[in-house]
């Protein structure tokens, strides 16, 4: 089940639920601003973001996460309430796929280029770019297998790194 993660806190602050909300609304302009405002209104951080286009052309997916607890059920309601929004789905518990993409461009020298190339090889890592000083890494996956491969590629360096936002789906006949 790869909907619910329990976040740890730093200084023995409890920890906090990350929660995935899947919408589908219109595609027109100014709505991903009304789902932001509302989620800022509400003080929650958006932990990542992502938006596109369905099959259908007028209608976009978008999955939110944040990180939140019980009262992130307001956000979900308050989401519903937007005329633009056509379906709110809290995935949170549900059991889901979902994949993120990360572009790393780490630091080689001759002497550690085999090892970074070996570790991107381990986590089934496309090298799209390889410089003198520098390889550029594309990873998709589960968010822990990019979180494990960055706290790998750490110690040589990391330049540089862009990570998508999280998309997901409900396993299974459920449409979300």
């Amino acid at each position: 089940m790869d909907g619910a993660r329990i976040r740890r806190q730093p200084n023995g602050q409890p920890p906090t639920t990350v929660r995935s909300i899947s919408l589908l609304v219109e595609n027109s302009p100014g709505v991903l601003a009304k789902i932001a405002g509302l989620i800022r209104r509400r003080g929650y951080n958006i932990h990542s973001l992502s938006v596109g286009v369905t099959d259908d052309r007028r209608i976009s997916r978008m999955l939110v996460v944040l990180e939140g607890d019980e009262q992130a059920e307001q956000v979900v309601k308050n989401l519903n309430k937007i005329l633009e929004v056509r379906r709110v789905h809290d995935l949170t518990g549900c059991d889901t796929v979902e994949r993120e993409l990360a572009l790393i461009k780490v630091s080689v020298t001759p002497g550690t280029r085999q090892e970074v190339l070996h570790v991107a090889q381990i986590f089934r890592a496309r090298v799209v770019d390889v410089g003198e000083h520098t390889v550029v890494v594309e990873v998709s996956g589960k968010p822990d297998k990019i979180d494990a491969l960055q706290a790998l590629l750490r110690r040589h360096g990391i330049r540089e790194m862009v990570r998508t936002g999280r998309v997901a789906l409900a396993r299974g006949s459920q449409t979300t």
